[in-house]
């Protein structure tokens, strides 16, 4: 059977209420307080909309997200956005390690077992867990009875507030180590030559090396076991992030592969001739690369996520 997989992150997909302009948020959120429509405005309620159209175009049976606050927000926006639970019953997101609260989560048409988190490993030499958010697991269960694990992923990112100019250099030694122990998780629990398994998420690196330095995934994205789906592809069609670059650090526009399809060596030996797809309808008008049609209501200031999603056909 056809299984359609795919991977996005929805940029901060909240649940929160915004303060108005005449509201201290450092008053409100110390003893908590009240909903009152003169102090509060729903968060990004168009951007919202632009996501769930995002998602739907994937044609996903199966999709991860990153940056979710959690699964009653998840729940929420599937029902809001996504037509409720019929076309996607199932739902997973566990609360990660990042202090924003954005989680990895799966939704899909299929029933979803054997959950695992590694949530809680330590790192004791950096004095801090193991990954940013988590490396959710769980298996897809499909009509043919046929199981698809899935390693969900947000890596560290390039972000360095303090140095703003070297951020991938300086986050790189912790994305690496995040990259080599997922790594480690999949081999530790999978036969890549047998067993079906999709490695996918936000990596927070591309695979090249640039002036501001180097790549901190390529052991496990050219890891001879899987596959990086979007190799598939020309190479200039590859991108899945948007970053309006930055004078101060001389910086151009980037279009960059941030987002991944890791599939493993028995899915790709399956399917030879599958091509992925990248849906660029929700980026902002600022991407001039991108020339074809958007979703109405797409600007400058207002987009489905400043990532694309990525999805993917297989024969399971």
């Amino acid at each position: 059977m056809d299984v359609r997989i795919a991977t996005f992150n929805c940029e901060n997909l909240f649940a929160r209420f915004k303060f108005s302009s005449n509201a201290d948020p450092g008053k409100a959120v110390k003893d908590g307080w009240s909903v009152d429509k003169t102090k509060f405005d729903i968060l990004k309620p168009v951007e919202k909309k632009l996501t769930g159209k995002a998602i739907l175009e994937t044609g996903a049976d199966i999709i991860a997200l990153q940056e979710v606050e959690n699964l009653d927000t998840l729940r929420k926006f599937r029902t809001d956005y996504l037509g409720g639970r019929k076309r996607f019953p199932y739902c997973i997101a566990i609360d990660g390690n990042d202090p924003r609260r954005i989680d990895v989560a799966l939704l899909s048409r299929y029933p979803i077992e054997n959950i695992a988190t590694h949530v809680d490993e330590y790192d004791s030499s950096a004095r801090s867990y193991e990954f940013s958010r988590d490396c959710l697991e769980c298996d897809a269960v499909l009509p043919n009875s046929k199981r698809i694990r899935f390693f969900i992923n947000h890596l560290k990112s390039m972000l360095d507030k303090k140095d703003p100019c070297n951020g991938r250099e300086n986050t790189r030694k912790r994305r690496q180590r995040q990259a080599e122990r997922v790594k480690e998780i999949v081999s530790e629990e999978m036969n890549p030559d047998k067993d079906h398994f999709v490695i996918l998420g936000d990596f927070n690196d591309y695979p090249e090396d640039d002036s501001h330095g180097k790549s901190a995934i390529m052991d496990l994205v050219g890891w001879s076991k899987v596959e990086n789906v979007l190799e598939r592809l020309p190479e200039q069609e590859r991108w899945t992030h948007y970053y309006k670059g930055t004078k101060k650090c001389g910086n151009l526009d980037s279009y960059k592969q941030i987002d991944y399809i890791l599939i493993s060596k028995s899915l790709a030996k399956a399917n030879p001739d599958a091509v992925p797809t990248v849906i660029r309808k929700g980026i902002t008008t600022d991407a001039k690369r991108y020339t074809g049609a958007r979703f109405a209501g797409v600007g400058a200031k207002t987009a489905a996520s400043d990532h694309c999603p990525v999805s993917i056909s297989l024969n399971v």
